[in-house]
């Protein structure tokens, strides 16, 4: 089992299988990515040729949900006229870059896992950033202490965890990794192959692959780890150069043979819900997917693409505007030419 640790342990006198997984976790600093070395062992896809991707099926994108471009990586602003998703594996595009497309179609989400249809079929994203009453508890620290304890006594692993001296405390979560878009590394690197059968694609100083169905990280964090901290590492682990905001995590439950979804906010801290739930993996999971709600963090972006963005919306607006006034003046135009071949009387 592969985990990814968000901070540097000290050494814990601890014998055996458990001690050997915490020496071997993959320490990732927030402030360095991790070379190539890190990721599982990589190959050349041989499907990386310079044939245009096959079997994509595009069509223009729902107005209104912003994105960034599986191909460049490039926001994408706005919607239909700007940029192309295809139904199939919903890749996502600006029309610019459609013709450079080299990926091929991973094809209709489940076609390939009956399983995973079946439960997609089941799944219901509340899209509800409010949490549940019971994800708002507060603990003190007698009560975390005991938490832990019951906790620990509920596993059958050594995925445990451990209470600080400072009243923090540290632990392992489980995020399932359910993209179904493709991800960018740099061109200069080679996917990770986690399995055979990856389709990726070679653009500028970009490669694009489809990450396997099925793919679970485990990482230790400490109790104050943020939702976007877990994001970033994620990301930093398979070097994916595609902007953060593009994927959410979300936390899923299973209740009367439904499936709910809820997106964290950023700064939820996982952990904590995590030991408020339980170990219990239908109570509480973690699966990182596409940002498909619309939002858009503003606050993210750098002062020079804000000034970017407000001169796209202007010339939107103007060409939006100049349209309709061609619209009103031809239907005008028609109406006068109608009035002019009747004469009075």
């Amino acid at each position: 089992m592969e985990l990814i640790e968000l901070r540097q342990l000290q050494p814990e006198p601890r014998t055996g299988r458990g001690r050997l997984e915490r020496t071997n976790a993959l320490r990732i600093s927030p402030a360095r990515r991790p070379g190539p070395g890190l990721g599982p062992g990589a190959h050349p896809d041989p499907r990386l040729t310079a044939a245009p991707g096959a079997g994509h099926r595009f069509e223009p994108r729902r107005r209104g949900l912003h994105t960034w471009c599986d191909l460049c990586g490039d926001f994408v602003w706005g919607g239909g006229r700007k940029s192309l998703q295809c139904r199939h594996c919903s890749f996502t595009c600006h029309y610019r870059c459609r013709a450079l497309v080299r990926l091929d179609c991973s094809g209709p989400p489940g076609a390939s896992d009956e399983d995973d249809g079946t439960e997609q079929a089941l799944e219901k994203d509340t899209n509800v950033d409010e949490p549940s009453e019971w994800e708002k508890a507060e603990l003190d620290q007698a009560q975390v202490e005991q938490r832990i304890k019951e906790y620990n006594s509920q596993i059958n692993s050594n995925l445990f965890m451990s209470l600080n001296k400072d009243g923090s405390y540290t632990g392992f979560i489980k995020v399932q990794l359910k993209l179904v878009r493709p991800v960018s590394v740099p061109a200069t690197k080679r996917a990770p192959s986690l399995r055979s059968g990856l389709r990726s694609q070679g653009v500028k100083r970009r490669t694009s692959f489809y990450l396997p169905k099925g793919t679970v990280k485990h990482l230790h964090i400490l109790s104050h780890t943020r939702a976007s901290e877990v994001i970033d590492a994620l990301l930093r682990k398979f070097t994916v150069i595609d902007n953060p905001r593009k994927f959410a995590l979300f936390e899923r439950s299973e209740k009367d043979d439904q499936v709910y979804l809820r997106k964290l906010a950023d700064e939820e801290q996982p952990l904590r819900l995590r030991l408020l739930a339980g170990p219990s993996e239908k109570v509480l999971s973690f699966v990182l997917k596409e940002n498909e709600t619309g939002e858009v963090n503003w606050d993210a972006f750098t002062l020079p693409e804000l000034h970017n963005f407000l001169r796209i919306l202007q010339r939107e607006e103007e060409e939006h505007v100049r349209q309709l006034r061609h619209r009103y003046a031809r239907c005008r135009q028609k109406m006068q030419e109608a009035l002019a071949t009747h004469t009075p009387g």
